[in-house]
């Protein structure tokens, strides 16, 4: 999203799309977020020293635009529990590969220790989203965990994402714990509707 370099990397051999392509997701009252162009897509994992294929980058970017989509998604979600309005904003992002969230850290310390029920990989990329209500001017900070999951029986990719506001704020904090408890409560009450199998005699 962030503005960066279009022209091609010396020794680049393949020739990478420079258009961008707009979001869904509102940057102010009347413009909406561009996603990088795959040849910006490029030049910023060079510049931070990651090696990529070149012909892997359009599908790459595909997958970061289709994440977004649904993280912001998530994000509308968690608001409508606490805002009514239709003109949610991002106002602002940090991107923080690499930082563990507190609840990442969380997770993989439930997989050291209960590797049979949650997973010890870190996620692979954290986002800090700041989200502003323009009819109270609050700004919300959320935390995004991106995760990659097991492929499919075909090889297609999986991933997981952890879209949640950060604890920053007695509502946050109050719509974690709501949450929380009625996720609980949901597979508690699934648990006791699924018919038990009664032992052959």
């Amino acid at each position: 999203m962030p503005d960066l370099a279009n022209a091609k990397q010396p020794g680049q051999k393949v020739d990478l799309p420079t258009e961008r392509v707009e979001s869904s997701i509102p940057r102010d009252g009347s413009e909406k977020w561009e996603y990088p162009s795959p040849q910006q897509f490029y030049n910023a994992l060079v510049r931070k020293g990651w090696e990529t294929p070149e012909d892997s980058i359009e599908v790459m970017v595909d997958i970061h635009n289709f994440l977004n989509e649904q993280a912001w998604q998530e994000v509308l979600k968690w608001e409508k529990r606490q805002y009514d309005g239709n003109d949610l904003q991002l106002t602002r992002l940090r991107g923080r590969p690499g930082e563990l969230s507190p609840k990442a850290r969380l997770h993989m310390l439930a997989g050291w220790l209960f590797p049979s029920r949650f997973t010890h990989e870190p996620p692979f990329d954290r986002h800090d989203w700041v989200v502003r209500r323009p009819k109270t001017g609050e700004e919300v900070r959320y935390v995004i965990d991106y995760y990659s999951a097991p492929p499919e029986a075909d090889g297609s990719p999986v991933f997981s994402l952890d879209v949640r506001p950060a604890l920053d704020s007695f509502g946050s904090v109050k719509e974690r714990i709501a949450v929380a408890t009625e996720e609980a409560w949901a597979s508690l009450r699934e648990k006791e509707n699924t018919p038990r199998r009664e032992p052959r005699n």
